[in-house]
């Protein structure tokens, strides 16, 4: 009873607009009310939740994000990518998702991407002539690379959540963002052909080597991170540590772009993001707690299991219950509960766990796609002064590719699990 009354009162919250933090801490401490335990004990497993070396990761990759995007760096990258692809038709739609892949290998978050690079992408998409459903559109669905090539805030969180290596996880996320990109250029082309679309500019030698003269330092940065991680200089955590420390001193010193003023803004905004993040992994420790002292997880494998052992109808259900759940609950949230209650069902058919997070993060990037949460679609709305239902109408083509590559990889595990097989032999 306590259980049902647990969950009905999350929905209601949820229902009601409360924050997610909020609905899952307030519904928890329902449940331990009525079963008469000691509300200490919220307090306990809410601390333990976040008590994670692995967690530390969290602020700096959000910080070194910030830092990127504030230090006129984001604009080197998009001019560097503008002058690679732009030759080709439709050059601005290729140079978005090539901007995006750069980007993804400092931020690791999609919001991060679309607020960062979504401004600078549209404004210049819309200059050239592109329609803004087109523009809004592609640059939604490039800014989920970010979470699936390393380094990525989800996968991390999944890590710890799943007890994996996260360096086995950032390499697992390597191929598929670059299947993810690949998909999105050929829905460009595809877009382009039937359009018309222009080339942005012809190819000149000299224009790419200017532009990566000047991108060349920012584009150090994926290779310090996932080259350190993979091996083994540092830990995905101290790699985040080492991120920030690189774009300080481009900041700062190389470029002098970041003022005082601005350090203590970004400061304080990373603080202020890193702060919700971990609200939400507090409340759900608590909320999986008691989702594993009621035996959740098992109840849920043996349903799942009483319906099907197939291997692949047992995926499809999991992705299937992924993408319902991230269409209306934010992608921490999900992770930190999904995932205990899931990974005993994934287990049991001899589904890798690495490949699972792979699946896993996938879906809900797809989620932050859709209403009603979807909070790229809010980003892009408000940085490119489009209604959040034009966004969503805009982004809804540029689904197709994504959700055939999510299938691609969920029924041909190699093409994420060969990579950390081969550096991990």
């Amino acid at each position: 009873m306590a259980l049902t009354l647990m969950f009905a009162a999350l929905a209601l919250l949820i229902a009601i607009g409360a924050p997610i933090s909020i609905a899952l801490g307030a519904s928890s401490l329902l449940y331990i009310l009525l079963e008469g335990l000691p509300s200490i004990t919220a307090l306990n497993y809410m601390i333990n939740g976040v008590n994670s070396f692995s967690l530390l990761a969290v602020p700096f990759f959000i910080m070194a994000g910030n830092l990127m995007n504030s230090g006129g760096i984001t604009s080197r990258i998009f001019d560097f990518a503008r002058a690679v692809a732009g030759w080709a038709p439709g050059g601005l739609g290729h140079v978005n998702v090539g901007a995006s892949v750069i980007f993804s290998g400092m931020s690791g978050a999609a919001v991060a991407d679309a607020g960062g690079l979504g401004n600078i992408e549209i404004k210049a998409m819309r200059d050239a002539g592109y329609e803004t459903d087109f523009a809004v559109g592609i640059t939604a669905a490039s800014s989920t690379i970010g979470p699936i090539i390393p380094p990525s805030l989800p996968l991390v969180l999944y890590g710890v959540t799943a007890s994996v290596s996260i360096g086995d996880l950032f390499l697992a996320g390597i191929v598929p963002g670059l299947l993810m990109a690949l998909s999105l250029v050929l829905m460009v082309a595809w877009y382009s052909h039937r359009r018309h679309y222009p080339r942005d500019r012809a190819f000149d030698p000299r224009y790419v080597w200017h532009t990566f003269r000047r991108a060349f330092l920012p584009l150090c940065t994926p290779a310090i991170i996932i080259g350190g991680i993979g091996t083994g200089v540092f830990t995905p955590t101290e790699a985040a540590v080492a991120a920030v420390a690189y774009a300080l001193v481009l900041g700062l010193l190389v470029y002098r772009t970041l003022t005082p003023k601005a350090l203590i803004r970004i400061t304080m905004d990373s603080l202020e993001t890193t702060a919700s993040i971990m609200m939400i992994v507090a409340g759900a420790a608590i909320f999986a707690w008691i989702l594993t002292a009621n035996q959740s997880a098992q109840a849920v494998a043996g349903a799942v299991l009483a319906l099907t052992q197939n291997r692949e109808l047992v995926l499809l259900l999991i992705m299937l219950l992924v993408l319902v759940v991230g269409c209306f609950m934010e992608t921490i949230a999900a992770i930190t509960i999904l995932v205990p209650v899931l990974l005993p069902v994934a287990q049991t058919v001899g589904i890798d766990p690495v490949h699972l997070g792979i699946i896993v993060v996938l879906n809900l990037m797809l989620g932050l796609l859709t209403p009603p949460v979807g909070m790229v679609l809010f980003v892009l709305s408000r940085v490119s002064q489009v209604p959040f239902e034009q966004c969503m109408r805009a982004t809804l083509p540029f689904l197709v590719p994504l959700v055939i590559v999510l299938f691609l990889l969920a029924y041909f595990p190699q093409l994420s699990l060969w990579l950390p097989d081969l550096l991990n032999p």
